[in-house]
């Protein structure tokens, strides 16, 4: 049950990882935030929390059956602490890629 059940936007924030001091300032190969980092929704519809985040498998599993979320919009953003200049490809939504391109972005199914 929701916290507060009248309550049916959240965000969910990805926290990557700590990197290590010896992949600064280079290039990374691709993240995959299922497996890696934690999660936590904004508005209090599970218990992963920011004061508790979760796996990806348990956030999937933190939501009521038949109350499933839906993805109206993606953004990749970063902290105010650091400069970060970087890309985001190869984005992996369910069955999606989404290849970013210069002409735009190019969906394609997941193999």
């Amino acid at each position: 049950m929701r916290a507060d059940p009248t309550d049916s936007y959240s965000t969910a924030v990805w926290q990557p990882a700590q990197v290590p001091a010896s992949s600064l300032n280079r290039w990374s190969a691709y993240l995959d935030a299922t497996k890696t980092g934690s999660w936590f929704l904004t508005g209090g519809e599970t218990t992963c929390t920011q004061a508790t985040p979760c796996s990806f498998t348990e956030l999937k599993e933190s939501f009521v059956e038949g109350d499933e979320p839906t993805i109206y919009s993606i953004s990749v953003s970063k902290g105010r602490d650091y400069l970060w200049a970087g890309a985001v490809d190869g984005l992996r939504i369910n069955q999606y890629v989404y290849d970013f391109e210069a002409n735009g972005v190019r969906a394609r199914r997941a193999r």
